[in-house]
């Protein structure tokens, strides 16, 4: 009995022992740094709440954080209203069709945010082939298109667009054919199939690419700092500039950690609702 019950206590050890390694790196790479910044926003300069005031009540980080909020949502509302027919193209099509289309908006990841940032500037640049296009057709005075929020926004849309897609054709693709067949044989037709089938089936996949979507946005940072406005800012560019030009360590730091807790908020909402285990599929 001695000997069986080592072997049960191995076998339950064992889960563990595999799970070491990523609790390690996790703790050494994201725990401790994360400590370290909590530390810093009530240290530096002193041992104050200093830096959270002023990034509560500040003008400055006010609308800065609001402009956060509002272009992650703008963002979010984009993706989505190109990411759903997309989806639904990829769930009525054939299989072959669907991966093939699949694979050119998984194409993006291949490629780096720095990447494909840089390819945005190229193309809308004063250069670019969309401002020769403009001066093609007549136009002798192109808008400015970079260095806007319009260069912006189309760059992060470009970036984030497939969370969206695949998180909505994994639920698109789970749906029953027969619910479909069976509302329109009841006269459901259109819009009216659209919005009381199809949405409601469709709304968890929905519901985790925005979320997916929108959080990641709060936190983009090179895609707005080079292609956006300085009058724009969002808020990680500003705790870049914090910590790069001003050597602000503990208001940088206080602003990461606000914005981290309302990403927490986010995220505890969601999980109320739906589940965190839900997120990725």
């Amino acid at each position: 009995m001695t000997g069986f019950s080592n072997l049960t206590e191995r076998k339950n050890l064992w889960p563990w022992l595999l799970l070491t390694p990523l609790a390690v790196f996790l703790v050494v790479f994201f725990v401790v740094p994360l400590i370290d910044v909590a530390v810093m926003s009530f240290t530096e300069p002193r041992v104050t709440f200093a830096n959270y005031e002023r990034a509560l009540t500040g003008g400055l980080y006010q609308r800065v954080f609001i402009n956060t909020f509002l272009t992650a949502g703008f963002v979010t509302l984009c993706c989505l209203l190109a990411g759903y027919p997309l989806a639904y193209l990829m769930s009525v099509s054939s299989q072959r069709t669907a991966m093939l289309i699949l694979l050119l908006v998984t194409m993006s990841f291949w490629t780096s945010f720095l990447v494909r940032t840089y390819a945005w500037m190229v193309l809308l640049g004063t250069s670019g082939p969309l401002v020769w296009l403009f001066q093609a057709v007549g136009i002798t005075k192109p808008p400015q298109l970079l260095f806007t929020r319009f260069s912006s926004t189309l760059a992060m849309v470009h970036i984030l667009a497939p969370y969206m897609i695949m998180n909505i054709y994994s639920v698109m693709r789970k749906i029953d054919p027969v619910l479909v067949r069976s509302a329109e044989s009841l006269g459901a037709r259109g819009g009216s199939l659209l919005r009381h089938v199809y949405l409601p089936l469709t709304a968890p996949g929905i519901a985790n690419g925005c979320v997916l979507v929108f959080v990641i946005c709060l936190g983009f940072y090179v895609t707005p700092a080079l292609l956006g406005s300085p009058r724009e800012q969002m808020i990680a560019g500003l705790i870049g500039t914090q910590l790069d030009e001003f050597l602000a360590f503990g208001m940088g730091s206080a602003l990461a950690m606000v914005l981290l807790v309302f990403t927490m908020v986010i995220l505890t909402i969601y999980h109320r609702r739906f589940g965190l285990d839900k997120l990725w599929g």
